[in-house]
C-alpha cells in the first residue's frame, strides 16, 4: 500500500472539504451519512476551517481526523475518531456509560477500495484511541445503517460486533441505525 495514514493538518481544509463532497456523493451516501451533498456545499469555507482544525492535532484533542495521502498528495480515503466520555455528551445513539471512542465519517474512493486501505485507517485511527492516557478509552463504537451491509461487512473483518443496541435514524425514524463496537484488547 503507497498511502501514508496520518492525521488532518488544521490548513488542509480545502482538501477535507473536497473529500466529504465526494463522500457525499458516493451512492450509499444517504445511508451513510447525516448530510447530503447539498448541505455540504452550503457551509461555509469557515465552517470548514473550525471542523478541520478540530479534528487536528492542532485541535482540542477530543476528535481527530485520519487521511490516507496517496504519494501525489491527494486523498484516497478518511475516518474520524471522536472521543466521548460518561460526563460529556454522545454525538448520536445513547449517553456513554463508559470512556469510548466513536468511529465517523468513514469513507474511502471507490477507485481503490477493497485493497485494504478502510482496514488501515481503522487500525490508525483506533490505535490513536487506544492510546490516550487516563481514562483509558474502554471500547470503540460505531453506528451502520440497516440498510449498508457492505459497511457492515467490512466493520466486521475489522472486529466490531453488533451490541444490539439500535437508534431511530434522523429525519426516518422507520429505519434503524445498528451500533458495532470493539472492546479495548
Amino acid at each position: 500500500m503507497d498511502y501514508v495514514i496520518r492525521a488532518v493538518r488544521a490548513d488542509e481544509w480545502q482538501s477535507a472539504k473536497e473529500l466529504r463532497l465526494v463522500a457525499l456523493q458516493d451512492p450509499a451516501a444517504p445511508v451513510a451519512f447525516l448530510e447530503t451533498y447539498e448541505q455540504g456545499l452550503e457551509r461555509s469555507d469557515d465552517f470548514w476551517r473550525e471542523r478541520t482544525l478540530g479534528a487536528s492535532e492542532e485541535g482540542s484533542g477530543g476528535v481527530r481526523q485520519f487521511v490516507a495521502e496517496a504519494p501525489d498528495g491527494s486523498w484516497a480515503g478518511t475516518v474520524t475518531v471522536l472521543i466521548e466520555r460518561p460526563d460529556g455528551s454522545a454525538v448520536f445513539g445513547g449517553a456513554p456509560v463508559v470512556h469510548q471512542a466513536h468511529v465517523v465519517g468513514v469513507f474511502v474512493r471507490p477507485e481503490v477500495r477493497g485493497g485494504g486501505l478502510a482496514e488501515e485507517l481503522f487500525r490508525v485511527g483506533m490505535d490513536w484511541a487506544w492510546s490516550l492516557g487516563e481514562p483509558l478509552i474502554e471500547r470503540v463504537r460505531l453506528y451502520v445503517h440497516e440498510d449498508n451491509p457492505r459497511a457492515a461487512a467490512l466493520y466486521r473483518r475489522i472486529g466490531f460486533v453488533p451490541t444490539g443496541e439500535t437508534v431511530p435514524m434522523p429525519g426516518d425514524p422507520t429505519a434503524r441505525e445498528l451500533e458495532y463496537a470493539v472492546a479495548r484488547p
